[in-house]
């Protein structure tokens, strides 16, 4: 399977759990012109701007560890320029959702990073 598919396999799974946990989801690859969020949802007044990051196993580390400075700067940036149009939420988190596509496991990190 390749790399595009698994990660929109995983990205699949990860609206599936959110969903079933009760976040409505607002967008999906959303783009800005400093990057891409994978997933932007919404519980109650709630925001969280989900990084999806999926493997077949842990060959290769954590999917996690995907995550790096770096990139978290780029999410950051991208939910700054979402957040100058929409204002319907008391807080913000940046999370991670690593999925596991052999084991059909998903683990959640909620507040995995934050902005400074």
């Amino acid at each position: 399977m390749s790399t595009f598919l698994i990660g929109r396999n995983g990205e699949k799974e990860a609206v599936k759990f959110l969903e079933k946990n009760g976040y409505t989801i607002i967008k999906q690859n959303y783009h800005a012109a400093n990057g891409e969020i994978d997933i932007i949802a919404k519980k109650e007044r709630h925001l969280s701007f989900v990084e999806v990051k999926s493997r077949k196993d842990t060959k290769f580390g954590y999917p996690s560890d995907a995550v790096t400075i770096k990139k978290q700067q780029k999410i950051i940036n991208t939910a700054k320029a979402f957040l100058i149009y929409y204002d319907e939420y008391d807080e913000i988190s940046f999370d991670v959702c690593e999925v596991y596509l052999k084991e059909r496991r998903i683990n959640y990190i909620e507040n995995a990073f934050e902005a400074e």
